[in-house]
């Protein structure tokens, strides 16, 4: 049983505890908030997350303190936070997370993403990405399947040429300088991308280390229209599904994008730092 199965578990115990001091059937409070009974059964047995809103709900409906509720409230912030282990999701290789992320794809219509150490997996080549996992592969121990998570990752990027899909996207220039590949590898993946910015539905933006940033870039996140927000570190991906943290990141993208650079400057500035690294190339 994982550790996020426990917290659910744990929480929906308190929610029933809570039921059961009012002297209420689970099907008594379903009817009292307009749920089906399966939804009292399910958040109570742990097999649903439940949102602030239910929570608010089902503490108005038992005639709960508010000290109680911004308990489980505060504690319900803490548990829509997923944390998932590299080493229990690469357990078989990168290929499976790989195509977990070609299912996440499809099932988005909005991505918006800020990336601060390489050029994000969606837009990379293929060369660029078997570089990124052949550097990983010493990290985990049976991570030996790098061509057919480079396979994977390349059917991901399908998503890019369905015009009902929408991206939005801001690499840091360190992001674009930065060399987990051979330098022409490099300056292949910079041509890539211009020609990925003639897409109707790609938008993407550069933020120069010059920049005046809103506060520091601490890290990358991806955004997965208006309900996930996924952070990696060196030792887990945090999946973040509270809405609170989320309307957080999407400030936090907005303040980075406004300081960014868009359209033809952004095009400008990877022609000119693709030149450059042609003529490091050259010497």
């Amino acid at each position: 049983m994982t550790e996020e199965h426990n917290g659910r578990t744990g929480f929906g115990n308190r929610l029933r505890r809570l039921r059961q001091d009012a002297e209420l059937s689970g099907k008594e409070l379903a009817g009292q908030l307009g749920w089906p009974a399966s939804k009292v059964s399910r958040l109570e047995n742990g097999r649903q997350t439940a949102s602030t809103d239910d929570v608010h709900a089902w503490t108005k409906a038992l005639d709960v303190s508010e000290d109680v509720r911004d308990e489980l409230v505060k504690d319900l912030r803490s548990l829509r936070v997923e944390y998932a282990t590299w080493r229990r999701q690469l357990s078989s290789g990168f290929a499976p997370r790989q195509r977990a992320g070609v299912v996440l794809a499809n099932a988005t219509a909005e991505f918006r993403g800020l990336t601060t150490s390489i050029v994000p997996g969606l837009l990379q080549t293929a060369d660029y990405a078997r570089h990124v996992f052949l550097g990983l592969a010493p990290l985990h121990a049976d991570t030996t399947d790098v061509e057919e998570a480079v396979r994977t990752r390349m059917r991901r990027q399908e998503v890019l040429y369905q015009p009902e899909r929408h991206f939005r996207i801001v690499v840091t220039e360190s992001s674009l300088r930065a060399r987990p590949c051979p330098l022409p590898i490099l300056r292949a993946q910079l041509d890539r991308l211009l020609a990925l910015s003639g897409l109707q539905n790609l938008q993407l933006a550069v933020l120069p280390s010059d920049a005046r940033l809103p506060t520091s870039a601490k890290h990358s996140f991806w955004m997965y229209d208006q309900n996930l927000v996924l952070v990696e570190t060196f030792s887990a991906e945090l999946a973040i599904r509270d809405r609170e943290d989320i309307e957080l990141y999407e400030r936090l993208f907005e303040a980075f994008w406004s300081a960014a650079l868009h359209d033809q400057q952004a095009f400008d500035f990877i022609a000119a730092l693709a030149l450059e690294l042609g003529r490091s190339a050259a010497e």
